[in-house]
């Protein structure tokens, strides 16, 4: 039999009551397991987007130097100075583009997973006969 899965075709009633259990046992124990990985991978996912999103905070802060440095550059008609100051601060502006969209998608990946309620949702509507039986 694969992975210790028995025939309980010829297993009587009372067997099948006695193991049943034994059976809710492993369910929560498998539910339990499962919310702890969840936690434990959402809460990591969770993490490192929050550090994509201070590392874009980190740019944006340092932009803002760079508008004013613009504006008096600009003011004082210099053109090499302003232009480049124009071409650093759009490095940064794509700088702060790009890790906010890294933090969007592992955020993104966050919200999509299913969580453990939702496993223990779906396990009653199949016992209750009303799910699907999709497995």
């Amino acid at each position: 039999m694969p992975r210790g899965y028995r025939d309980r075709a010829d297993d009587s009633l009372l067997t099948l009551i006695g193991d049943l259990p034994d059976l809710v046992t492993n369910l929560v124990k498998a539910e339990i397991d499962a919310a702890k990985a969840w936690v434990a991978k959402t809460s990591r996912d969770a993490g490192i987007g929050s550090v994509w999103f201070l590392v874009a905070l980190f740019f944006l802060f340092w932009a803002v130097p760079v508008v004013l440095v613009f504006a008096i550059a600009g003011l004082s008609s210099w053109w090499p100075v302003w232009l480049s100051a124009i071409a650093v601060f759009g490095i940064l502006i794509l700088a702060v583009l790009f890790f906010a969209l890294l933090g969007i998608l592992k955020f993104r990946k966050v919200l999509a997973r299913e969580n453990p309620a939702q496993a223990v949702a779906a396990d009653i509507k199949i016992a209750k006969g009303s799910g699907d039986d999709e497995l």
